[in-house]
């Protein structure tokens, strides 16, 4: 039976998630989010355009009226639910390979569905009659309204203010997935100076040793190429990591970081604060502290993140993924957006990214571990107290740990960061050995 993960469906394409399960839950969905029309995009995997179809169908014979956005950025479908106050499906599996796929869905204004929402429309699918509704009931099938996705290119241009990216060169890979459509145009059009790779989807290559998650291959272009930078967006264009020009990587945290210090140097970030998750990495929390930016932290999911900075009514949050949140600007994370945003920062600065980054923060070192356990325990961490409080008292404030059990398999993650590898890697192997003496190998 179909369940919500952190960020939609999720499952091999036609194996886990098939086409009989996109319809259904596309009917399910139609029924609980209501509304009289909806959108649906997809990324560039071989399986999409069947998901998507059958997704389609669901809705339409529910009698919502469907816009085929084809091949979109995540973040686009987002904006044109926002734009058209309607709820919208993204068919992706975001960073997966390409044999899986999955189904995102927006409720009207462009926001991530509840945890609330979802139990209602997994009750709904369980409880779905045969037949849908016929005749006068059906939707129709309503084709894209943005020419070559002009409108959100222009909604992330007008992010801003006029100003332009003018002089900066820019090796941009796509990882063969939805960026290719809409992100190399976009910034060109904002004078960046542009080098494309990794933009020629065959429905196989999606992420295949390219983009966020493979971003070995844009370092050399970057160096080849002599760019001021490198970005990499994943499959479906909601994160994004930067290179600078000397071939380093620069992560989430440090994007977050440099934005966020720019913001509070400017007098404009919401709050003096920003939200991240636990497995951000505490050079990120000793910096904001240094600069007197207050940090918000939250679980892991960038859902949590946006239900953070609603309440708290702040702006600026994110992951160390590259799945980076302007709440002023966008109703989730959007890797087209933040790599503007950062490049603006750059711009204005008038200094290379990696200095900029350098100065925003210190990463240390972080080695983390995934530790096979006989049976899922939610109660592991609390089992476990005793060694990590004594791991985490010989670390001090130089360091610490994270002990998290995964919410899917019978996995728990160990994390430990200090000032350098070596006592980093020595509490995590501390940890292993006091959670394997409690769990069992």
């Amino acid at each position: 039976m179909l369940k919500f993960g952190t960020d939609g469906v999720r499952g091999v394409a036609n194996t886990e998630l098939t086409a009989d399960l996109a319809l259904a839950l596309g009917r399910a969905a139609a029924r609980v989010l209501g509304g009289a029309r909806c959108a649906v995009g997809q990324d560039t995997r071989l399986s999409s355009p069947l998901l998507a179809s059958a997704l389609t169908a669901g809705l339409a014979s529910e009698g919502l009226d469907v816009t085929s956005l084809g091949v979109a950025p995540t973040p686009e479908v987002a904006w044109w639910s926002a734009r058209e106050d309607a709820p919208a499906a993204m068919v992706s599996a975001s960073h997966n390979p390409f044999a899986d796929n999955g189904i995102k869905l927006f409720a009207a204004g462009g926001r991530k569905l509840t945890d609330e929402v979802e139990a209602r429309i997994e009750a709904e699918l369980r409880s779905l009659p045969a037949p849908a509704r016929r005749g006068a009931d059906v939707g129709r099938l309503v084709p894209g309204e943005d020419a070559g996705h002009a409108g959100y290119a222009a909604a992330v241009a007008a992010s801003l203010g006029g100003r332009r990216l003018g002089g900066l060169r820019a090796v941009v890979d796509c990882a063969n997935g939805s960026a290719s459509v809409v992100a190399p145009d976009a910034l060109a059009a904002l004078g960046v100076d542009v080098t494309v790779v990794h933009a020629d989807p065959d429905g196989t290559n999606i992420n295949a040793g390219c983009g966020s998650t493979h971003p070995e291959s844009l370092v050399d272009a970057v160096v080849a190429a002599g760019a001021d930078l490198g970005i990499a967006f994943d499959g479906d264009a909601d994160r994004v990591l930067l290179v600078d020009a000397a071939g380093g990587l620069v992560d989430g945290d440090h994007i977050i970081a440099l934005c966020a210090i720019d913001r509070h140097e400017r007098g404009v970030l919401a709050g003096d604060s920003v939200v991240v998750t636990v497995m951000t990495n505490l050079g990120f929390r000793l910096a904001m502290e240094k600069r007197g930016i207050h940090v918000v932290e939250t679980a892991v999911g960038d859902r949590y993140v946006l239900e953070a900075l609603e309440q708290h009514g702040l702006a600026l949050g994110g992951e160390q993924s590259g799945h980076v949140i302007f709440r002023d600007l966008a109703t989730t994370g959007d890797g087209l957006l933040t790599a503007v945003q950062a490049l603006d920062v750059v711009v204005r600065a008038g200094r290379p990214l990696a200095e900029l980054a350098a100065t925003a923060m210190t990463r240390l070192p972080q080695v983390l571990r995934s530790v096979q356990v006989p049976e899922r325990d939610p109660a592991v961490v609390e089992r476990l107290a005793p060694a990590i409080a004594a791991v985490e008292a010989r670390l001090g404030a130089e360091g610490r740990v994270l002990v998290r059990p995964s919410g899917t398999e019978p996995v728990v993650r160990v994390m430990a960061e200090a000032p350098t590898e070596q006592a980093a890697a020595g509490a995590v192997d501390e940890l292993v050995a006091a959670l394997v003496a409690i769990a069992g190998p």
